[in-house]
């Protein structure tokens, strides 16, 4: 091991939760030489020399773990209800300042990394701009920029719509160029007003077109799927990541299809199934419910939220069984999921079945992955980015105890969460 000197940070803590699903450290210790993580242990394991240098950070009664990787988030949005239609109709200048404030929420409450699915024009591109000249603060940021869609389709209206494989290509190429991370494509329809999401939306020809591109370039793939038509075209088209994944035919009625499961598993493509979505509408309908009456529109709406959850948990219980791997994303701030709450869409993994740990591995290194960014981050491994979270508790007997944050490191960095919104 190398010797420490003052750009040295040596962490003592109760337990280290590396991300694998391996056993907890107990009174582990971490090294961490500028902005990498280069040893893990217990101190009898990584004896330091006597007399080193080295800044000491103690949390002997709390847990370290890796940072948290929500791999679904539209920084775009308000999380106050508004449709996506609406939203884009909002001046650039403004989303641009709201996904500032919703990448600093996420980032104080533990997340060290998001994939973002989608925005208006170049606003994250410009965001991202500002965080490398240090205006503002976020996670590390995996962006797409525009979203793929067919004309009128889902997410349209964020501003790159293409038809037949020539323009699709020229979209993965053109998205590229202008800094993109990785491929958002919906295969579907959606919340979109003019999109159809029980239908397919783009071709097989098409998506091949735009996952043959993306590959070829180095960048992954993910897709935004409502319904069977789309999640067929995108196993058939070599989609990476497969957004929602609900198993819908003509009818619109869920239902799983061990056939396509099998699938899922057997060609390792990741399913992100945004499990608290539309929970977070009906928590606010709840609690209208405690202080005065709900209108018939709304205990209508509450029951129907509450029945699809339901369905969706038995659902997705069902794909875990098989071996499909669920990875964490909350597609927040869409609808009315606010961001700087991923804790609860890592909850409601436990909900379907998993464990505390099977959740913290499917929000940290799953997670990361599915963003092609394991290498990286995701885990408390020699080589990977210090990024850390410490809680107080044991989330890995008790997964709310993520919310009992303490500190959080960015590239070996304690993040300064005084300004917390």
């Amino acid at each position: 091991m190398r010797n420490p000197n003052p750009k040295h940070k040596l962490i003592r803590a109760n337990k280290i939760i590396d991300g694998t699903g391996k056993l907890p450290i107990n009174n582990g210790i971490l090294l961490i030489e500028g902005t990498e993580i280069i040893a893990v242990g217990t101190e009898r394991d990584l004896p330091l020399p006597e007399n080193s240098h080295v800044q000491e950070f103690n949390y002997n009664e709390a847990t370290v773990l890796p940072g948290l990787v929500d791999c679904h988030v539209h920084l775009n949005g308000i999380g106050d209800g508004r449709v996506g239609d609406d939203l884009a109709l909002l001046p650039d200048e403004i989303i641009t300042l709201q996904s500032a404030r919703n990448a600093r929420q996420h980032l104080y409450s533990g997340v060290t990394t998001i994939r973002d699915c989608g925005s208006k024009n170049k606003t994250t591109f410009m965001l991202r701009m500002a965080a490398d000249m240090g205006i503002t603060p976020t996670p590390r940021m995996m962006l797409a920029g525009r979203p793929i869609a067919i004309i009128g389709g889902h997410l349209s209206y964020f501003g790159e719509e293409a038809t037949g494989p020539v323009e699709c290509r020229a979209a993965v190429r053109q998205l590229i160029k202008e800094g993109a991370d990785f491929i958002k494509v919906t295969a579907t329809g959606g919340s979109t007003r003019t999109s159809l999401p029980l239908s397919a939306s783009f071709t097989q020809e098409e998506l091949t077109a735009i996952c043959d591109e993306a590959h070829n370039l180095g960048k992954h793939v993910a897709a935004h799927c409502t319904s069977t038509p789309g999640i067929l075209n995108a196993l058939d088209s070599g989609v990476d990541t497969i957004i929602h994944g609900y198993n819908r035919g003509s009818d619109g009625i869920l239902s799983f299809d061990p056939l396509i499961a099998e699938r899922l598993a057997k060609n390792e493509v990741f399913v992100n199934p945004t499990l608290y979505q539309h929970v977070a509408r009906s928590r606010i309908l709840k609690s209208k419910l405690q202080s005065s009456s709900l209108t018939d529109k709304e205990t209508k709406e509450l029951n129907e939220i509450d029945t699809a959850h339901q369905l969706k948990n038995e659902y997705f219980s069902k794909m875990r069984e098989s071996g499909v791997t669920l990875v964490c994303g909350s597609d927040s701030a869409w609808a009315y999921y606010q961001m700087g709450d991923f804790n609860s869409e890592i909850e409601a993994h436990c909900q379907i079945g998993m464990s505390p740990m099977e959740a913290i591995v499917a929000s940290t290194y799953n997670s990361s992955k599915s963003c092609w960014i394991s290498n990286e981050v995701g885990t408390i491994e020699p080589g990977k980015k210090a990024d850390l979270l410490v809680v107080d508790g044991n989330p890995d007997s008790n997964i709310s105890d993520l919310r009992n944050i303490v500190d959080v490191f960015q590239e070996g960095e304690i993040v300064d969460l005084s300004d917390k919104i």
